[in-house]
């Protein structure tokens, strides 16, 4: 593995007014890894994607994405330099077909600018046409084959949640951030977003997991960092974070104590 990360944070804190979210987290993100950020409700996870995607400034602290500074980058620049990510609540446009909730995730990238997709040059047409070849064959590899041309809104929850995952895919981003993806599945369909996730980061994307299904989230990770009233609690192996009485605590609200082996 790269040891030069691909995502770095250095004493990251946010406050909003009394209230730390963040607390001087440290954090490293290796290039194909997958690391799931887990904790209590309210301890800070989907603030800390917040502030490496741009959605917030950091009040203090430094976040180095592919080796340059981010703090004060807005989220489009941020998504044109290879992270892109879902959120917890789905955000599709349900008026619009699953292909084209897709294409707009491509947004970022395009190389035409707003006066030559009006007129419709010829560069244009063509990058339009290449968008949708790539919308088309990212819809079939998040596992939604024939439902390129259905209505976003039409689908049931958790093809929803695929899509939103497509069209963070679609720009071909070095960083996947997912908040909550398996949030309101079935079994079968956390079986089948387990399978998902491993193979997007077969083709070498790093991934951030924030869940609260541990089962999904010990699954999939390489590693894992767990936070706890904005601060950074543990982060190690599955079998380490498993077996660490603050992490059960945390989570318990009781303390743990283990016999010796």
């Amino acid at each position: 593995m790269d040891k030069t990360p691909l995502l770095q944070a250095i004493k990251i804190t946010k406050a909003f007014g009394g209230l730390t979210a963040v607390d001087s987290v440290d954090m490293s993100v290796y290039p194909g890894s997958i690391v799931s950020l887990i904790g209590p409700n309210g301890s800070g996870k989907t603030t800390l994607l917040n502030l490496f995607s741009g959605i917030y400034t950091p009040t203090s602290g430094d976040v180095f994405f592919r080796q340059s500074r981010i703090n004060n980058l807005m989220p489009h620049i941020i998504a044109k330099r290879g992270m892109s990510r879902t959120f917890q609540t789905i955000k599709v446009f349900p008026e619009l077909t699953v292909q084209a909730n897709v294409m707009i995730g491509f947004h970022c990238k395009k190389r035409s600018n707003a006066f030559s997709m009006i007129v419709g040059t010829k560069t244009a047409r063509h990058e339009e046409s290449e968008v949708k070849d790539k919308a088309a064959s990212i819809v079939s590899f998040v596992g939604l084959e024939g439902k390129q041309h259905s209505l976003a809104g039409s689908l049931p929850y958790g093809q929803k949640k695929l899509v939103e995952i497509a069209r963070a895919l679609i720009s071909s981003p070095f960083l996947l951030l997912l908040d909550e993806p398996a949030a309101g599945m079935n079994l079968a369909e956390k079986e089948n977003l387990i399978e998902l996730v491993s193979r997007i980061a077969s083709k070498g994307t790093s991934i951030i997991l924030v869940e609260h299904d541990m089962n999904v989230a010990m699954t999939l990770a390489d590693r894992v960092m767990v936070l706890n009233f904005g601060k950074k609690i543990a982060e190690g192996s599955t079998s380490e974070i498993q077996r660490n009485p603050k992490v059960i605590e945390s989570y318990l609200g009781q303390r743990v104590q283990y016999a010796e082996d």
